[in-house]
This record gives C-alpha cells, structure tokens and sequence, in this order.
C-alpha cells in the first residue's frame, strides 16, 4: 500500500489517543501528557471509559463520543481491544493509526492473530498502521509527539526510523546532549502494515527531512525495501544499522556456496546494492548523524588535519589509514603561507601541528590557508587542553574560520571532560560537527566517505551484457527435467557442468562410467594424465570420503585408483550408494587461483551470488562476498575486489594477474542463471581455476527444486525485463528492436541525446541542454524496472549496450502503482516517421498490463508536435488555476 494517508501520520488535523490514562508513569498517561506538549495545534481528544478528564483535559467514554473524527489515532489499549477499537476508527473515517499495545501475536475471536484481524478491519477503510508493540511516533514540523519516548526531540532535518522502541529513545537521549534534532522519529515495531519500505518511500521527498537513519532488526518485503531505498539514498543520505551479525539465521546446505551466503553477509550486500551505508555500532550511527546534522557533505578522500598536540595528530593519521582515507599533501605554495603566520617548529607537513602554546589567532589563520587553499577535501580541527591558551576562544575562531566557508567540510575534536565539554556544546549550536576523539572525528569522516564511495560505484557504467538465448534455457530446464523425474534434488556433475556450458561459463570435459574398467578406457582418451571423482548420490563433499584423486597418469593407474576409491568411500560412508564415477582432464595452471563462485537462495531476498577462495578450505577460511541478482560488470567487479583474495588475483613477483573480464563474465551468467532458472536452489563451482588466460569450472554441483517456489523467493530487484523484447515496424517499413533500456546503454543514450538538435532538447527538458552529463545519463539509464521503466528503439540487430538509439520513452510511477508521469525523445532526424506514436502506444500498453490508473505529463504549449501526439493517444487538458507555458495532460487506462 506504500505511502498512502500518509499525511494523517506526519500532518494530521486532529488526533485522538484511545487508551489515555490518569495512572502517573502509565503508558496512556505518558503518551497524553507527550501529546498535549508536543506543540500540536489541532485538536487532542481523549478517550477512556473511566474518567472523564485526564491532564486538565475531558475525555470521551467512547469513540463515537468524539466531537470529531480524528484523522490519526493512538490505541494504547489492552491487546484484545485493539481489533474492534481499529473497527470503530475505520468506520468513522479515521486515516491511520499509531498502535502501541503488545501482545497482538496470539490469537482473536476468529482464530486468527489479533494483529490480522486488526489489519483486516483497517485495510477496507485504507487506514494505515504503524505497530503494533512500538514506542511510537514524532513528528517535529506538526508538533507531534504521539509516543511514549521520555523527551521530544528538538527540530532537525534527520529522520530517524527504528523496529526497537529502547534504540529510538537511547538515540533520542544521547543527541538531546549534543543539540542534534529530528524531522521525524518512527517506531515500527512488528510492522503489521508500515514498513522500512513505506517510510523510505516517505522520507525520501520529505522536504523537512535531509538524512535518514535506520535501526533494522529484519526486512519483510525486500523487493519494496530495495525499490524504496534505491529511490531514497539517491535523495539523500541514508545510514543503517543493522543487528544480528552472528550465525544465526544459518541453516542447512547442501553446498559450500549455501553454508558460506550467510543472512548477514546478503543484509550487508543488499544495502549496499540500495546505495545505503551500513555503520557497525551505535556509537557509529551517533558519529555519522553528528556529521549530517550539519549538513556536511564530503567531495573526496583527502584529510588535512590542525592539532596543537603532535600525538593527536598522529593518532588521527592511524586511524585514517586504517579506515581508508587519504592523508591530504601540503602543496609548496601553501606550506609557503604557513611559513608566515606559524611559529618555525610548527611541523611543515600534515598533520599540522600548531604547537602547543596555540593562540586563537594562530587557529584562525592556519585554518583559513588550509580551507581557502583545498589543502585537503576537509579538515580536521584537534585541540588539546592547556594552561597557557583558551581553547573556547580558539573554538571560536574556526567557528568564525567555517562560516565563511560554509560549504567546506570541517570537523572538530576538542579533547578533555571538564574544559572540553562546554566547547563541543558551542560547537554544536554553531552546527560544526564536534568529536570527542581523534579516532570518532576520523570514524565519521570515513562513514561519510564510504556512502559518497557507493553512490559513485552505483552509477559505474557496465560492459555489455550478456545475452543467454532462449534455446539454452530451454536446453537448460530439460536437464533439470530430468532429473526431477528421477525424483532428485542434486544433479550429477556431469549434468551441472552441462548447464553451466549452457549458459556460457568454461568447464572441463567430464565423462560418467560405471565401473573401474570403464574408468581406465575413459582415461585412456584423454591424451594425458586424468582426473577421478565418485558419483554418490549420497555423498555432498567427495574430498572428505577419498572420493577425489588428481593427476592419475595412465589407464592402468585409473584401474588401480577407481578400485581403491571404491573401497575407501565403503569404509569411510558404509551403505552410501555408489552410481560411478566421473573421468576427466587434468588442468595444469601452475600460477591459477582456485576460487568458488556459485548460487544461494535467501530467505528474504532470494537469490544471491558468492564469490570468493576456493578449494578444500572454502568455509574454513570464510573469504567471500555476495552479491544481489542482477549482476552487470560492474556489479561483478566490485562483488570480487570486496575479498582478499582480489589482491591476489591483479598478479604479484612472477605471478601474471587473471583475466578480470573473463572472471567478472563468468558472475555476470551466474547472475543470468539465477533468473533464468529459478528452480535451482543452490549452485557451486569449487574450484573455479583463474588465470591470466580466462576461468574454467574443474567442480560443479547444482541442487534444484520441483518448482520455482520451491527453491524460494523472487529476485529482491527486478530483473531486466526481456518480455518486452520485441520488433516494431513504422509506416514506411522500417523495423527496430524495441526493449528495455539497460545500464550498458549510457553512451548510446548520451549520443542519442546530442545528436538531437537543441530546439528539440530544449522542448523536451524545457530548458537548453548543452552537456548530457554521464550522472545524468546513468540515472536514466540504471533503472528500477518495478518502479520505473524506459523503452528504446535501436537496430534489429544490436546487442545490449550497442547503438545507435533512435528513441525512447519512459514512465516513473508513484509509490502506489496508481499513476506515471511519461517522457520521450525521438532523434531529430526520425521525426515525422511514426516513431514517437509507437513509442508512447508501446509505454502505455505496458502501463496498462502493470495496472497503472492514469498516465499524465508536462508539454510546453509552444511543443506543437507532441501536443498533437497526446491527443491521438488520448491525453486530455488538465484543469489548472494558472495559464503559463506548460500544458499538463492526463490519460485514464483501462486494464
């Protein structure tokens, strides 16, 4: 339902609290004190069945007593009530509901949870919930203070969305001592309707709200979340915490890639894929929203730093280093300026050391050549405590320093309890962000960095992609086929390396006999030495059991190995059936890297890509990264540089790097598989050998389900939508591939755009346009195809990410799936051919199948020619209050 009455929880008119109570230190009690005080301007009415004023104010014995419907109530009520008070508030036309009460997981009257049954008299009225079991809601602009929190808050620009009710206040109460306020702070607790994904959604064009925070405990509806977040932390910032980093949550695997694809590991890759930056502890969340309190947005890595105590400085220099930053260089030019206004022991490098005996002034001045010469892309401000200088009058003047340079980054570490305290305070009220350590100033410089870092890596511009043909699948989904017939679950290797071929990944040739004396005639054709491996269908990990041996070097020794395997596996997994085995080349790469790469299906976000050492010791060393389908090059690329094994694999002493294009092409077609064949569950290649000469799978093992809810959830992010591939022919003949737009298709489309003449761009943007900047163009070319789709034409032809475009269109839809906003551009020099009408027919038959209600737009009335293309399809005028140059024009669809 997304974000709808929305503004009954954030700006309501009137409110109600059921539940209020006069029992000092009760819930109801807290809540309508918090209620009263909060600065709310409309009316609070009141309900209890027992009292008849509560806080000085009267209070109606029933719901239908109020004087009025309230737009948004607060049930702080036994959790038995809460259905039928729900029922009630529906009824008279209430919009939301803040529930506090616990409890509501057992069951009701009708056998269903009391948390079902009050969503099934909610969702008839489309009235929105937040809770049940939670602290609450704030919201500062409105002055609303409906929760049971022990403060309100002061006004900020941060939101703060939290599932634990105690993360929320503890927060609350340590930024109420550092003068940091909130534009909103939500407590979902159980999230029976509002989730992360609706408040995101929210937040993310709230225009009081410039940064978001979340304490997470689970996601429910991933799919929602991602597109939610995706929308939100290209907004603003968006920081989380995330609790459970342990095991739990592990489960059972038949695989490696299984057991090592823990949940957090996939929490850790999701939000980064979101473009949110994941912090580790609370103190860092604190740290991060002291510096977006601010307003402080940071250009690059580069740290200049200004102590007057040496060993702070080199503190700060060591922690730098070890969180990723870059000490800032001192050009000769601005060490030359220093020179004139430092003492000659000042320490001529970065840090810079002031000394000790640091007057105010001297704080000034270096601080002053420091930003006006961008010595670094900030600069942290250290003072320690001494007897001969005041360091309140020398906080003061990097205050005086920053304000005249507003939009240069500058941190602040004042050291000491007593002395410092009362500084950091003034710091605060001057909006500079303070620390009370060299190590927590660093900690959050780097937070701030490390979000900057994911938002450029989301808008990288991939390779062309990979194209699976539909003939491959189909060859693909028989081998599966089969071996759901046989009733099993685990393909034979030979069948997963058949699929792996399929799709495009190297594999080595792998032949299945039966018994020892085929073993040895296998061998025999290799033309080299061979590779034995047992075939059980009981057996996961052939290796523990003896069921591997490497480098057999003829026919006659494969005898004597097979016979010995048999054997050996008999004693080590008495009563495990025995098919065979499988025979196959030994590869020799001296200087290849043996890695795993493979398929996990989570819980809640479906399925993930793994990557990382391979080999015997895989789990043992726990060296991987996941990644969220779908994957391009550059997705693929980051995936891998996030292990340690990357280092190895660019090439060290005599050791040349691998083929990077061929390893990031083999995840990009596992991401492919991942879609594409939803029915296996799990997938590993250990080891994937890499070298410089390309990948090849020597291991491979594939677990399948009977169908594709079998193997579990959907991708959490919508794949390319190929469907609606498809050829269009205009008027005149010609004929195009009309699909989907792709991230690879950033140059095509910024060479389209300026090959259109600027009257053309200047009627489209309504504005001139002399530069299609590559943010510009990843932005409209990385989409979310749930949210959001754009249609190209290109040649019958061309592959993914090749040109040239003659056209595209696009629609961006709300949050309820309810209504698009469309655009599209023709290439001046195929105007007046038909294009532009097959475009829009094409985005409104596809807006139509997604159950879109109204498709509307903006057209500047002098744009003749696509006013006109409007009404052919349909578009009417909307009505406005003003004439001005801009036309606005709506269609209804019909399903």
């Amino acid at each position: 339902m997304s974000i709808r009455n929305f503004d009954a929880l954030f700006r309501p008119r009137s409110i109600a609290l059921i539940g209020a109570s006069n029992k000092p230190g009760s819930v109801g009690n807290v809540i309508a004190r918090n209620l009263l005080a909060g600065g709310f301007v409309g009316p609070v009415m009141l309900v209890n069945p027992h009292e008849t004023t509560i806080e000085g104010q009267p209070v109606a014995n029933r719901i239908d007593r109020l004087p009025q419907c309230p737009e948004l109530a607060i049930v702080a009520t036994p959790a038995a009530a809460v259905p039928g008070v729900v029922a009630e508030l529906g009824e008279r036309g209430c919009r939301a509901a803040v529930v506090i009460s616990a409890g509501l997981s057992r069951p009701g009257r009708t056998g269903k949870p009391l948390s079902q049954e009050m969503l099934d008299h909610a969702w008839p009225h489309l009235m929105r919930i937040v809770g049940p079991n939670c602290l609450g809601l704030i919201s500062t602009p409105a002055g609303v203070n409906a929760s049971f929190s022990h403060l309100m808050p002061a006004p900020g620009d941060i939101a703060l969305v939290s599932q634990s009710g105690a993360i929320a206040t503890a927060i609350l109460d340590w930024a109420a001592e550092r003068r940091i306020g909130f534009s909103h702070v939500v407590s979902l607790g159980d999230m029976s309707d509002a989730d992360f994904g609706d408040l995101l959604d929210f937040l993310s064009t709230d225009r009081h709200t410039r940064a978001v925070l979340l304490y997470v405990e689970n996601i429910t509806f991933a799919k929602k979340f991602m597109s939610a977040a995706r929308v939100a932390s290209r907004a603003k910032p968006v920081l989380v915490i995330k609790s459970g980093r342990s095991a739990e949550g592990a489960r059972a695997a038949q695989s490696h890639t299984g057991a090592m694809a823990g949940s957090d590991l996939v929490y850790d890759a999701a939000f980064r894929r979101a473009g949110v930056l994941r912090v580790a502890a609370l103190e860092d969340l604190f740290e991060a929203a002291a510096m977006l309190s601010t307003g402080i947005r940071i250009g690059g890595d580069r740290l200049a730093i200004l102590t007057n105590g040496g060993g702070a400085g080199v503190l700060a220099v060591d922690w730098l280093e070890s969180l990723g930053g870059r000490l800032a260089e001192i050009s000769e030019a601005t060490r030359a300026r220093l020179d004139a206004v430092l003492p000659p022991t000042w320490s001529r490098g970065n840090p810079v050391d002031i000394i000790g005996d640091a007057t105010p002034e001297r704080y000034r001045a270096a601080l002053d050549i420091l930003v006006s010469d961008r010595a670094g892309d900030a600069v942290l401000v250290i003072n320690c405590p001494t007897a001969v200088a005041d360091n309140m009058a020398a906080a003061k003047a990097v205050v005086g320093v920053a304000k005249a340079h507003p939009r240069f980054p500058v941190l602040a570490n004042w050291l000491g309890g007593i002395t410092a305290g009362p500084v950091r305070a003034e710091l605060a009220r001057e909006r500079i962000p303070s620390f009370e350590s060299p190590e927590d100033a660093v900690r959050a410089f780097t937070h701030l960095l490390d979000y900057r870092r994911n938002q450029a890596m989301l808008m990288e511009t991939p390779a062309a992609g990979v194209i699976i043909r539909a003939q491959e699948v189909a060859d693909a989904n028989r081998v599966i086929d089969g071996a759901i017939a046989d009733d099993r679950t685990t393909l034979s290797e030979w069948e997963a390396k058949e699929i792996l071929r399929l799709f495009g990944i190297p594999t080595v040739p792998t032949h299945f006999v039966e018994t020892p004396e085929a073993a040895a005639r296998a061998c025999s054709t290799l033309g080299g030495a061979g590779v034995l491996k047992i075939v059980s269908p009981d057996i996961t990990h052939k290796s523990d059991v003896g069921g591997v041996r490497l480098d057999i070097p003829s026919a006659a020794a494969m005898l004597d190995a097979a016979e010995t395997m048999i054997a050996a596996v008999g004693q080590a997994r008495p009563g495990a059936r025995i098919d065979g085995f499988t025979v196959q080349p030994m590869v020799r790469r001296s200087d290849g890297h043996e890695l795993i790469a493979g398929i996990a299906r989570d819980p809640t976000f479906g399925p993930v890509i793994l990557f990382g050492r391979g080999g015997k010791e895989a789990e043992i060393i726990g060296d991987r990264a996941v990644g969220l389908p779908p994957l391009n090059s550059a997705l693929a690329r980051q995936t891998i540089e996030r292990t340690a094994v990357a280092k190895l694999l660019q090439g060290f002493r005599d050791v040349p790097p691998v083929d990077m294009e061929r390893l990031t092409d083999t995840l990009v077609r596992l991401s492919e598989l991942s879609v594409l064949l939803p029915r296996v569950r799990e997938l590993d290649i250990n080891p994937l050998v890499a070298d410089e000469n390309g990948v090849i799978a020597l291991d491979a093992r594939i677990a399948v389900g009977a169908s594709a809810g079998g193997a579990g959830p959907a991708p959490a992010i919508r794949p390319y939508p190929r469907e609606l591939e498809r050829d269009i022919t205009l008027r005149d003949g010609t004929v195009f591939r009309l699909r989907p737009i792709r991230p690879e298709d950033e140059a095509p489309l910024a060479a389209m755009v300026m090959a259109c003449e600027p009257e053309d761009l200047r009627l489209r943007f309504m504005a001139p346009m002399k530069a299609f900047p590559h943010e510009t163009a990843a932005r409209f070319t990385q989409i979310d195809y749930d949210r959001e789709m754009a249609l190209i034409a290109v040649g019958p032809s061309a592959a993914y990410g090749e040109g040239p475009i003659y056209g595209v269109v696009r629609i961006v839809a709300d949050p309820e799936n309810e209504a698009a906003e469309f655009a599209v551009l023709v290439r001046s020099d195929m105007k007046g051919r038909g294009l532009g009408y097959t475009l829009m027919s094409a985005i409104l038959d596809h807006a139509r199948a997604r159950g879109l209600s109204r498709i509307y737009g903006e057209i500047l009335r002098e744009n003749v020619g696509m006013l006109k293309l409007s009404r052919d399809l349909g578009f009417s005028p909307e009505a406005t209050a003003d004439i001005t140059d801009v036309a606005h024009v709506s269609l209804r669809l019909k399903a």
